[in-house]
């Protein structure tokens, strides 16, 4: 059933002719990563001898006791 001033066309499609046939990968890379600079040195342990007390001593407060005691117990109402 052909209409009347109907004509058939073919259609001609054009081929991309840059070298490349068939399915390729994308030529887009992920870029490397960059360096991390190296961690921070740790500083040098340094020896140090016992440490000597005071020439004066430490110091003792007369009422340090009264600060630390234990008062007694409180007995909970009932």
């Amino acid at each position: 059933m052909k209409r009347e001033g109907s004509s058939e066309k073919s259609v001609i499609m054009k081929a991309d002719n840059d070298g490349e046939h068939g399915c390729t990968t994308p030529r887009c890379r992920i870029p490397e990563p960059k360096v991390c600079p190296p961690p921070p040195k740790k500083k040098p342990f340094m020896l140090v001898g016992k440490k000597t007390e005071p020439k004066s001593g430490y110091f003792q407060p007369p009422d340090l006791e009264l600060l630390f005691s234990v008062g007694s117990r409180r007995q909970a109402c009932a």
